[in-house]
């Protein structure tokens, strides 16, 4: 059974994961409102992903007995100045998630719980991947900014990429 400070952490990131496929919706929305596809795919994609997180410790909690606990989500920011502050709030953003997962394993670590431990260095290791992949994004927004032809190679770039559901 999961302490009673595990759960309340796990739900409460089962909820910012919520809240993280809400704000990619709403950078899905921007792109696509500026005529950018594949920046808009990106976030969609990015989207469908964080709905896969929350799933995932959804299903672990339940596993473990743990009680679910939804809370409302909160509303994401709209408008954006361009394409280049959706990547490096996407960055930022992620970056709080990984701060997020580490805590939960400390806790797990400082309880021994030997099997949240285990669960959670899956998310510990996608972590690395997000944030290398939006730290490359933010490079490549910001050489762009002021070269229309290279912003769209990225968005073209950005149009291929499609879900990958995580292995188990």
């Amino acid at each position: 059974m999961l302490s009673e400070k595990l759960q309340k952490l796990l739900n409460d990131q089962i909820n910012y994961e919520y809240y993280s496929a809400y704000t990619y919706l709403a950078m899905s929305a921007y792109a696509d409102s500026n005529e950018f596809p594949g920046i808009a795919n990106f976030f969609m994609i990015q989207a469908q992903e964080e709905m896969e997180h929350a799933k995932r410790i959804y299903t672990y909690m339940l596993s473990k007995g743990g009680d679910i606990e939804l809370e409302a989500i909160e509303k994401p920011k709209k408008e954006y100045k361009d394409v280049f502050e959706i990547f490096d709030e996407g960055l930022s953003h992620e970056q709080e998630v990984t701060r997020r997962i580490y805590h939960i394993a400390d806790v797990a670590l400082e309880e021994k719980e030997h099997a949240t431990m285990s669960f959670i260095k899956w998310f510990i290791d996608e972590q690395v991947e997000e944030e290398e992949s939006f730290s490359l994004l933010v490079k490549k927004a910001k050489r762009a900014l002021d070269n229309p032809a290279a912003l769209y190679l990225l968005d073209d770039e950005l149009a291929s990429r499609t879900l990958h559901p995580a292995a188990k």
